[in-house]
């Protein structure tokens, strides 16, 4: 029988604590794609030894016990491990509900009828653009767009909801009625049209992918007419489009607040209250060293943002806090250097310019895709094929 997490008095947490309900699994950092936005380190190359099998297991089995009822496959590209559907089966026999979060290259017929048989409940597939040449320069891969389609189309064949992601930026969001039309083509059930954030790569080509604030509301304008569209056709692919913070007044509550629902684990085991922290200058918990119980409710890391003690001014007094948490932690420590700050997107903010200038130089930016920093070209192959 699946272990549902919820018998064991091994679940009871401490007071002001949530559970780790959603866990995800960076299996690895290699990848055959070079995204000028990815939100990997930008020193993944020289990231440690990947867990073993028989270490995910562990990890897995310790999350659903503390009441993780959700899983995510990520990466990199985690079909490059090769044990990928081990794991999806030892998910499955724990009990959870389990999402592939894909590129889709090196996805095969074969390997979407054994992740079915496994127990995989989701896969997602990321494009770059909607069009072959733009997705191909962005993916670095003259066969990108073409393998996308045919395992786009086989994941729906297969029972699978058609689940697909577009990052978008300055260089694709002006086409965002060619991404839906596309998405609508193939039949998907969900879009995130999610624009970049700026995390990884991203942050580090930002002037060259912040869209302007024009194209973001022509885009979110465009999305809710096909989202009328297709409600009066019948048709129920949901659409969600999501904006960079650089455009907002307040922060988003990221993660629902350090520490609180999600659980990140990194390839090298190294654990994470969300993927972007391990820039952070905290020392954070690895699982080949400590239990996920003490990770989660005892270690410094897990520690260090939970609740409001750790909040300076205009935080601490702001009525927003239950709400915001205070903005994310990673953007305030890259664009202030102090993570304890508030998050320069809200106005209310000392360090606020900074977004305003961001969204000043947005305007101006001229930088075509060929120049934009991609994700070591050379060393991703490389790291792909070993």
């Amino acid at each position: 029988m699946p272990n549902t997490g919820s018998s064991s008095p091994e679940t009871a947490g401490k007071p002001g604590v949530g559970l780790p309900l959603w866990l995800l699994a960076e299996l690895t950092y290699r990848c055959p794609l070079q995204c000028p936005y990815c939100s990997n380190p930008l020193d993944f190359a020289e990231q440690g030894q990947e867990l073993t099998t028989a270490q995910w297991f562990k990890v897995m089995a310790e999350a659903r016990e503390m009441g993780a009822a959700q899983l995510g496959f990520s990466g990199g590209e985690p079909l490059v491990r090769q044990d990928l559907a081990e794991l999806i089966g030892e998910a499955r026999r724990l009990g959870f509900y389990t999402n592939l979060i894909t590129s889709g290259i090196g996805l095969t017929e074969k390997r979407i009828a054994e992740f079915k048989t496994a127990g995989l409940d989701h896969i997602q597939i990321s494009f770059q653009a909607s069009d072959e040449q733009v997705n191909n320069l962005l993916a670095g891969s003259r066969k990108a767009f073409a393998q996308k389609l045919e395992m786009a189309r086989a994941v729906k064949a297969h029972g699978y909801p058609m689940v697909l992601n577009f990052v978008t930026h300055r260089h694709n969001i002006d086409k965002i009625d060619r991404i839906i039309e596309l998405c609508v083509a193939l039949e998907a059930d969900f879009v995130e049209l999610a624009t970049c954030q700026f995390y990884g790569w991203a942050q580090h080509n930002r002037a060259g992918l912040l869209p302007t604030r024009a194209q973001l509301e022509r885009a979110e304008r465009i999305t809710n007419e096909y989202r009328e569209r297709l409600k009066a056709a019948g048709n129920p692919c949901k659409l969600i489009f999501v904006t960079p913070d650089y455009y907002e007044e307040r922060p988003k509550g990221c993660m629902n607040g350090w520490g609180s629902i999600f659980l990140t684990v990194t390839p090298d085991g190294t654990a994470l209250p969300c993927h972007g922290a391990r820039q952070l200058p905290v020392q954070f918990p690895n699982v080949r060293e400590h239990d996920l119980r003490h990770i989660w409710y005892d270690s410094f890391g897990f520690n260090r943002y939970r609740g409001f003690d750790w909040m300076p001014e205009p935080c601490r007094s702001c009525d927003e806090k239950e709400k915001d948490f205070g903005g994310c932690r990673c953007q305030a420590f890259m664009l202030t250097g102090d993570a304890s700050n508030a998050d320069p997107v809200c106005a209310k903010s000392a360090e606020h310019g900074i977004i305003l200038q961001a969204r000043e130089e947005a305007e101006h930016a001229h930088q075509a895709i060929e120049e934009l920093t991609f994700r070591n070209e050379r060393n991703s192959r490389v790291i792909a094929r070993n």
